[in-house]
């Protein structure tokens, strides 16, 4: 009878709302060592139900919500205010400030405090790039200085590899840059002109080692106009554009028989300015070159009509 009331009484209680009130019942049977056992289990099984039902730790819920705090050792390092460069050895110092004049360059994205710099033996911050033309960049993050027109070319190149679009935009606004640009606008009818000086150089080269000769000479044809035309034809044209059909334009293709050819093309610029412009690229990559005219290519082409391109001849001398 014991053991029923017990039972009843821990099922009424399930059915109860929480939270209730922690409530020890014991219900003694002298001389009933079975009930007295069934006393101690119902005791243990509220226990149990206790344990499960209490919520869990406060202090164990906080620390699963706790954000990870940001590591030390994370955050950027901060620079001085006066900066000790070594570029390729040379030796500079300058404000932090100059170094980030402008956000989008290379300069102020290395020291920005996202990249690591190497230093050198004296604590000075290493940069691997020839210090030569250094002092004009620093200048011009300074106050704006442009460099002489003699070194406007190699610091062109130098605003280049450290991204400072003012500077560059600054260089090709003055000479020798904006001749430059000019000058590429009248290149660019000519797709086929950096290999064509490819080849001048390519077929000079193995003349003279053939024939183990200081010089080598080759015929160069330049020429402007679109098809070959005769004295007779020039007076009838107010351009050097006239439609030709199909069939005809054939019997006036030819090669004219020299080493390179150049043309046709349609500018004002002349044969002479893409002999200059022959001549220059050559030499500025140190090869020494003389061009003179040696006559026209008179080759018949049908009836009275002969090709009278200019011939040139190009003297590619090598020491």
């Amino acid at each position: 009878a014991a053991t029923t009331r017990v039972r009843r009484f821990i099922q009424e209680r399930r059915a109860l709302p929480l939270p209730l009130p922690r409530v020890m019942v014991v219900f003694s049977a002298a001389g009933d060592p079975e009930k007295a056992s069934d006393a101690d289990a119902m005791s243990g099984s509220e226990q149990a139900e206790d344990d499960l039902r209490k919520p869990s730790s406060p202090a164990a819920g906080s620390a699963a919500r706790q954000p990870l705090l940001p590591s030390l050792d994370a955050q950027e390092p901060e620079f001085p205010e006066v900066i000790s460069l070594n570029v390729g050895g040379t030796h500079f110092t300058t404000r932090l400030s100059t170094l980030r004049r402008y956000e989008d360059t290379m300069l102020a994205a290395m020291f920005s405090g996202r990249h690591h710099i190497p230093r050198d033996a004296d604590g000075r911050y290493f940069i691997d790039r020839d210090g030569a033309y250094f002092g004009d960049i620093l200048n011009f993050l300074r106050e704006g200085e442009l460099p002489h027109r003699d070194r406007v070319r190699a610091v062109h190149r130098e605003a280049q590899y450290y991204a400072i679009g003012p500077l560059l935009d600054s260089l090709e606004d003055i000479q020798p840059l904006t001749g430059e640009k000019v000058r590429q606008a009248f290149l660019d009818l000519l797709p086929y002109y950096r290999e064509n000086l490819e080849r001048i150089v390519e077929i000079a080269k193995l003349r003279a080692m053939q024939k183990k000769a200081r010089f080598a000479k080759l015929k160069v044809c330049v020429y402007k106009e679109e098809m070959p035309i005769t004295p007779y034809e020039r007076p009838l044209f107010n351009s050097l554009r006239f439609e030709r059909s199909e069939s005809e334009a054939k019997l006036f293709e030819h090669h004219c028989d020299v080493d390179v050819s150049f043309g046709p093309w349609e500018a004002v610029a002349d044969v002479y300015d893409l002999l200059h412009c022959i001549v220059s690229d050559l030499a500025e990559r140190g090869i020494s070159t003389e061009q003179q005219c040696i006559g026209v290519c008179d080759k018949h082409l049908i009836n009275h009509y002969y090709c009278k391109r200019p011939i040139y001849e190009f003297k590619i001398t090598w020491w």
